[in-house]
């Protein structure tokens, strides 16, 4: 039986929550872990729309990118809609779990993936998150054991550099020992010194990570005790933080560059500002409302800033300080993220043997019209 902490699990290690900002509400929002999943439902948002899609597709779990409490609850109202939103969900056993500004900072998150959307190159993060603990794990295995340990600590969230995955070293050597009275070997008999072929096997672990890696490796290693080491590392997760930045294959106008960017979201309109037949390279974006970033983005030496909800005052600044920007909407700078969410988390359920079928919402869209 799979349960709705399983998928929490995959989430989190796509996302780690460790990543979400300090004011954020990523993580639960109703729910119980334990209860049985075979169906998930990815949106943006949780609402009534999808609510009602959840019940005629028979879901167990919403998966969403905003959280639905994201302010402390004072009371839930059965006669006011968030309420009674609340409500039908306990009602229907439809638990809800929000990934928000852990899968924007993710690496392969909302950011990266609208920045590859637009073609940047040479991608960097904008405003790198508070930074990771690393860990060294060395562990000593025999080698024909090797691909069974190495197998179990990457499945667990060991060896991630980046988007690389599945990142190890591995050296041979020979490892000795001497079983003493009460002792149960693997290799070897009691008062005797062994000598075995071994493998020192390491890989880099997330703080958050080292508990979950360390068990399973513990229960794949054949030895009744297993002798491995932990290093901490000065690494630091520069894949990691809001926004990205980078650079077009070529030199575009900002007229031009607008086109491309109204194609590469699906967009028949979006806000802009600064000089139409400026030439720019350098851009940076931040999906959903990252108005208040155009500092940092100006810093890093961005000529178009995109993202979403600008306001007027903001707009005024960007501009005084020459910096051109394009407003393509909070809805469209993110919801690209679902289609690869669902297609990681199918493909982590299947390697997992989770029988759980992933689907992306059909009728959440873009609350505004532009008429």
């Amino acid at each position: 039986m799979a349960t709705a902490q399983d998928v929490v699990n995959i989430i989190e290690e796509l996302a780690p929550r460790w990543l979400a900002e300090e004011w954020d509400n990523s993580g639960w929002q109703i729910g119980n872990p334990r209860a049985e999943v075979k169906k998930v439902l990815l949106a943006l948002d949780v609402d009534d729309v999808i609510l009602r899609e959840a019940r005629e597709k028979d879901v167990d779990l919403v998966i969403c990118h905003h959280p639905l409490l994201m302010k402390g609850v004072k009371n839930i109202r059965l006669d006011e809609p968030r309420g009674a939103l609340i409500a039908e969900l306990i009602k229907n056993n439809i638990g809800v779990y929000a990934a928000h500004t852990n899968l924007d900072s993710a690496a392969g998150g909302v950011n990266t993936l609208l920045a590859e959307r637009l073609g940047l190159q040479d991608l960097q993060v904008m405003h790198p998150s508070k930074g990771e603990k690393y860990l060294k794990l060395v562990v000593f295995v025999p080698a024909e054991h090797v691909a069974a340990v190495r197998q179990a600590i990457s499945l667990a969230g060991a060896g991630w550099i980046g988007n690389y995955s599945d990142c190890t070293f591995q050296v041979k050597g020979t490892g000795t020992f001497r079983p003493l009275e009460g002792t149960n070997p693997y290799i070897g008999r009691q008062g005797q010194l062994e000598q075995v072929e071994e493998v020192r096997l390491e890989t880099i672990v997330a703080g958050a990570q080292v508990k979950g890696v360390l068990k399973a490796m513990l229960e794949a290693h054949p030895y009744e005790e297993v002798a491995y080491d932990l290093y901490p590392l000065e690494n630091q997760g520069g894949s990691f933080g809001l926004g990205r930045i980078g650079s077009l294959k070529e030199q575009k106008s900002f007229a031009d560059f607008i086109i491309h960017v109204k194609e590469a979201l699906g967009l028949a309109t979006v806000k802009v500002g600064g000089g139409m037949w400026r030439d720019v390279r350098r851009v940076a974006v931040c999906g959903g409302s990252g108005g208040e970033l155009w500092p940092v983005a100006a810093a890093r030496g961005a000529e178009v800033f995109i993202t979403g909800d600008i306001k007027y005052h903001t707009a005024q600044d960007m501009l005084a300080a020459g910096l051109n920007f394009i407003d393509a909407g909070h809805f469209a700078t993110e919801h690209l993220v679902l289609p690869a969410l669902q297609n990681k988390l199918a493909e982590a359920c299947r390697q997992k043997n989770l029988d759980i079928t992933v689907v992306v919402t059909k009728r959440q869209s873009d609350p505004f019209m532009f008429l």
